[in-house]
């Protein structure tokens, strides 16, 4: 029921805006996205914007729903194994997950038409994917930086820690995820022009908890260390929607070009934050403690376009290449090659490859502290740059399809203890195994 209302209420926020806007390093989690999807998708590294006939690819450009001929549906599993380290230290944390991330159902309705110029087919799609998976452990350390508590009298708290300290640590845990839910319609002309449009609703849940430390080299008469600690968790949840439009142009049997559109995402998220910032030095026993915080705002996520080219080599195989660009005034612009391969060895099996590599392009400054202090979160996770290489292997049979991918994904970041810290660089490499199944009707 209260996803439901998320949902309803998102809707509404389209035509206006009634809550104060999203905080940066939220906006930063809300727009992280992963090439995830069915086996065959993941194996071509999301390079299928002009390929089509495939339910994620059609959430990149619509269009490619028009590609269908047959009614179908899918399902798709995900095991993932993600290494999360700091870069030139021995910090690392293993975790792994398994998920549904994929589920649809095609209803393919051809209008018999005798015209070959004519509309061929309408095409419908329900379907649902996850966007990104929050699952991951920072640990990281550092040396001489700029002391959170040098920040703090900035906005009302008698603390002066003006020296660098000499140590820092930054132990962050984050879990959650963002789901999509989708409804799309094509129609294909004779087999030459394919139109789609989109709705796209998403839903949000993300949890985090974190412990930021300082020392100080100065050691009072008592032999006491002076010592700097923040421990803060906040937890969110909301709903957003957006609109896509798509076209697939195909002016030779051997040649296709795809251009899709997603409006920026309009929603609300409800946060809740707490957090204790201790400081100790020879004369001082501070220790600051707000109330659970509540927090209702709206936010825009980017704006998505999609250009592609695919060439086809008979009934062997295809390439294609994609250009992904992601914006959103006043934040980083999010830049995306993709290159995926499919050759078709025997027919009812086919082979596939893929790369891509993503980048902001841009060095971006953390997140300020909230003017009130009442959020003690002060950290920021700023993706660099993620780089993808993956393969698959399927079959597609009379009734039944099954597609297996291997994904390979190494992602830089910067974290940031506070607005002023030096980042700490890490380093994620991720592992992940896709198994689709499915059934259509030819």
């Amino acid at each position: 029921m209260k996803k439901i209302k998320y949902i309803a209420f998102s809707v509404c926020v389209l035509c206006s805006v009634l809550f104060a806007p999203v905080q940066a390093q939220d906006y930063t989690r809300l727009s992280e996205h992963t090439l995830m999807g069915t086996a065959r998708y993941v194996g071509m590294s999301g390079a299928m914007s002009a390929i089509g006939g495939d339910p994620s690819a059609v959430l990149d450009n619509p269009a490619g729903l028009g590609l269908y001929q047959r009614t179908e549906v899918l399902l798709t599993f995900d095991e993932t194994i993600d290494y999360t380290r700091q870069i030139g230290t021995s910090n690392k944390h293993v975790r792994s997950h398994f998920m549904c991330p994929q589920a649809s159902i095609v209803i393919s309705l051809p209008t018999f038409t005798v015209n070959p110029s004519g509309v061929q087919s309408f095409n419908f799609m329900l379907g649902y994917r996850r966007m990104h998976a929050y699952n991951r452990t920072f640990d990281a350390v550092g040396k001489a930086d700029a002391s959170l508590g040098a920040l703090l009298p900035d906005f009302g708290l008698a603390i002066n820690r003006s020296r660098f300290n000499t140590a820092n640590a930054l132990l962050l845990k984050e879990w959650g995820y963002s789901n999509e839910y989708t409804f799309d319609w094509s129609m294909n002309i004779g087999h030459r022009w394919y139109l789609g449009l989109g709705l796209h609703i998403q839903d949000y849940m993300f949890s985090a908890n974190a412990v930021y430390t300082e020392a100080f080299d100065t050691i009072s008469a008592e032999g006491s260390v002076y010592a700097n600690r923040n421990d803060a968790s906040l937890q969110f949840s909301g709903a957003s929607c957006n609109l896509s439009a798509g076209v697939i142009y195909r002016p030779l049997q051997w040649l296709r070009f795809g251009f899709g559109l997603q409006t920026p995402s309009i929603g609300t998220i409800h946060a809740y934050t707490s957090g204790v910032f201790r400081a100790q030095t020879d004369s001082l026993r501070f220790s600051y403690a707000p109330d659970l915080r509540y927090d209702d705002r709206s936010f825009h996520l980017p704006l998505h376009l999609s250009t592609s080219a695919a060439f086809q080599f008979g009934a062997y195989g295809m390439l294609s290449l994609q250009y992904d660009y992601y914006h959103a005034k006043g934040r980083d612009d999010i830049h995306s090659l993709r290159a995926g391969l499919e050759v078709v060895p025997v027919m009812g099996f086919y082979l596939n490859a893929g790369y891509a590599m993503e980048s902001t392009f841009k060095s971006t400054t953390p997140a300020g502290i909230d003017p009130s202090f009442d959020r003690q979160d002060t950290y920021s996770v700023l993706p660099r740059w993620s780089q993808y290489a993956s393969c698959a292997i399927g079959y597609r049979g009379t009734y039944v399809m099954v597609q297996a991918a291997y994904q390979y994904r190494w992602q830089h970041m910067d974290l940031y203890a506070h607005e002023a810290a030096q980042p700490y660089n890490m380093r994620t490499d991720t592992h992940r195994i896709v198994l689709t199944i499915g059934w259509h009707k030819n």
